[in-house]
């Protein structure tokens, strides 16, 4: 997130920015960390934590708040919204109801990062979304622990999770990725992260529109605009 142009001109819109982590679960340590990651870029950044269940909410760490809330977002007004793992919970005709909620809450120019990771964080896969709809679906993921990108068909979000199947567009999209994967073997005695660089640009001759990230991360990462995956 803390390398995504869109989270970034969000939380650069205002002196002090803030940031809300939507069902962070049974323990804080994300929304911490979160906090941590974000205030690297923006000192002046404020965090609040959201669960539901009140059990949960603890009192404040290293700055960050932690309240009672859901997708109303407990009346706040935020530049940046993460809420991971939390529609994996409800029906996929649940999924547009409660992105029109955040997106209601959100401050002018603000953004939602709603997705899906495995329990620690190795494989994540998430939908970018803005007042209007959503922008763009990235998925990431460690390369030490992954082969072909399709492994991560099964945290996809809750919008996309029932359409990785023929005739879809995220089908698709990791069909064309698995291929250009497999085509770029030769390079693995380099790195997979090495094969990966040379699976996106066999990506986009085939005409895929990668997002080419402005600068190396850990992960390897692939991102797309939403109407290369949107739902038929």
């Amino acid at each position: 997130m803390a390398s995504s142009p869109a989270v970034l001109a969000a939380l650069n819109s205002t002196p002090s920015p803030l940031a809300v982590d939507l069902g962070y679960g049974g323990r804080p340590h994300t929304a911490v960390e979160m906090a941590a990651r974000l205030r690297a870029h923006h000192p002046a950044l404020r965090l609040v934590g959201l669960e539901i269940d009140p059990d949960r909410v603890v009192s404040a760490i290293d700055g960050v708040e932690f309240a009672v809330g859901g997708f109303e977002l407990a009346g706040l007004r935020p530049q940046l919204v993460r809420a991971f793992n939390v529609l994996r919970q409800y029906d996929e005709s649940e999924v547009e109801g409660a992105w029109r909620q955040m997106q209601d809450a959100l401050a002018p120019g603000g953004v939602i990062v709603e997705g899906t990771c495995d329990e620690i964080g190795r494989r994540c896969c998430w939908i970018l979304l803005d007042a209007v709809g959503p922008r763009t679906l990235t998925l990431s993921w460690a390369p030490e622990h992954t082969g072909p990108p399709s492994e991560l068909a099964p945290r996809l979000p809750k919008a996309l999770i029932h359409r990785n199947v023929p005739g879809e567009r995220v089908h698709e999209l990791l069909t064309v990725a698995d291929r250009c994967w497999t085509m770029a073997a030769a390079h693995a005695s380099f790195g997979q992260r090495i094969r990966w660089r040379e699976t996106v640009r066999l990506m986009r001759v085939a005409g895929v529109p990668v997002d080419v990230a402005r600068r190396t991360t850990r992960d390897n990462v692939l991102t797309v605009p939403w109407d290369v995956v949107a739902p038929v």
